[in-house]
């Protein structure tokens, strides 16, 4: 627990009401989306102002207590869970929008606010903001930095490390450092601002946001594309890349996953194909009526063996609602779903697709696999129980199949979701030795006596590389 002394100094800057320690608060942030791991922290804190977050990192720092920055803990790779004990520092008091800058199109925010409170607040100016994580209408825009968040429309517009033009950080030994700003370019020093998007609190604390906006674009439709098996719906994502068309969408589903969202969200999802593609396409009238020509054309050749154009802005919504509740309508399934998100070329993706199932058949596990074709990014979803031990270890050894497959044809362990506790021992799979100690490094630099997030990304082992015989 923490020191009385250290509660007391701790108090004096939010005041009692923002210091919480109730069991039942503490309760509440002992977790996060991610299965499987759970752990009490000593204390939550909700700063009002970034003076208050630079006063609370130079009392932890001082005193060595572990510092949990966490946004609406939406992550899946147990990220903000504070498996070290210490605070969890937490932004519900930081919620702001402070400016929408229609002439330089950027957006300044505090961590606090909801991914899709600030989507429609810039739509409402005719303005854009592509990266749409699945959980939007929930997670922060700081977590969002701290995940380096991707989403549905990434092929076309990429995730959130495009969009982050500056960031106010509180550094663990309580500095406040400005990088970037409303510039289109900036090449003065080492680029910062990169760095700690997609740090996952490791190195110190956004306070402040600057995000990139675009125009809105005009129009958008969006298309179903049913198909016998995943081979053709694979081959055919590579075609349309191929054929210089980008959509805006470009997801994959298979039976399995479409059965079970159509049960959950009741909208006339296609269960009877083996695999489905749901595509968009946004800008230009005629670009986009042209494209949705072109793609169509594609994957009738294809041998699709439907394909339909929504003909409703209700329509269009309704499906790629549904693809967004993938997670939702599985996780009603069992009492443990897990998602992954292993990702590879999509060039790959078929090889990919195709190891998926042949390790959940290796051991005898369930899983669906959804996710973002256009860019590689597939969520295979394992539903199961944790209470279940020997079934659990046969889970761990499937997706450590999994990651080493990813990895073997050219991909990651991980394109969106982060690596927290989680992946952490198999970051080095990936980065060799050599890069993981790279890392630590730059975090040594930083966080010297390791208050920040401790215990996420780099893990006091890595597993043993898994070979699989294709």
């Amino acid at each position: 627990m923490i020191e009385k002394r250290v509660k007391k100094k701790l108090i004096e800057v939010i005041g009692k009401e923002n210091f919480l320690d109730s069991n039942e608060a503490r309760l509440v942030y002992s977790y996060d989306a991610t299965p499987n791991f759970q752990s009490l922290p000593d204390a939550v804190i909700m700063p009002g102002s970034s003076e208050e977050v630079q006063k609370i990192i130079k009392i932890c720092n001082q005193y060595e207590v572990p510092i949990v920055p966490r946004g609406s803990g939406t992550n899946l790779c147990a990220g903000t869970c504070p498996t070290h004990a210490g605070i969890v520092l937490t932004f519900n008091r930081m919620n702001k929008i402070i400016e929408i800058d229609e002439e330089n199109l950027t957006v300044t925010v505090q961590p606090g606010v909801i991914t899709l409170q600030m989507i429609n607040a810039v739509e409402a100016k005719g303005l854009f903001y592509p990266p749409d994580p699945s959980s939007m209408k929930i997670s922060t825009l700081g977590g969002n930095i701290s995940e380096c968040s991707g989403g549905l429309r990434g092929l076309k517009y990429g995730v959130t490390k495009d969009y982050v033009l500056g960031l106010e950080i509180v550094l663990p030994n309580g500095d406040i450092i400005k990088t970037g700003g409303k510039l289109a370019k900036d090449v003065a020093g080492y680029d910062l601002t990169s760095l700690f998007v997609g740090s996952e609190g490791t190195l110190g604390i956004v306070t402040e946001a600057i995000f990139k906006l675009i125009p809105i674009p005009e129009t958008k439709k969006t298309m179903l594309a049913l198909f016998s098996n995943m081979d053709e719906a694979a081959k055919t994502v590579s075609k349309i890349i191929a054929n210089k068309i980008i959509p805006a969408t470009l997801e994959f589903l298979d039976k399995k996953t479409c059965e079970v969202v159509e049960d959950f969200a009741k909208v006339g999802l296609p269960t009877h194909a083996n695999a489905v593609l749901l595509i968009e396409q946004d800008g230009p009238l005629e670009t986009v009526n042209k494209d949705i020509q072109r793609i169509s054309e594609i994957c009738e050749e294809g041998n699709a063996i439907s394909v339909k154009i929504a003909t409703s802005n209700e329509e269009a919504l309704a499906l790629s609602t549904a693809r967004r509740s993938a997670l939702s309508a599985l996780a009603r399934l069992k009492p443990t779903t897990i998602l992954e998100d292993a990702t590879v070329p999509r060039s790959e993706i078929r090889k990919m697709v195709q190891a998926i199932n042949e390790i959940a058949k290796k051991y005898d596990v369930t899983i669906c696999t959804f996710g973002h074709a256009g860019d590689g990014n597939l969520h295979p979803t394992c539903l199961t129980d944790a209470r279940d031990q020997e079934e659990m270890h046969r889970v761990e050894q499937a997706f450590e199949e999994i990651f080493a497959k990813a990895i073997e044809l050219g991909g990651t362990i991980t394109g969106e979701h982060g690596v927290g506790e989680m992946k952490s021992p198999y970051l080095a799979w990936k980065m060799g030795e050599e890069g993981v100690n790279a890392m630590k490094a730059v975090k040594s630099a930083f966080d010297p006596k390791g208050i920040m997030n401790p215990g996420k990304v780099f893990a006091k082992d890595t597993r043993k590389r898994v070979v699989v015989h294709s």
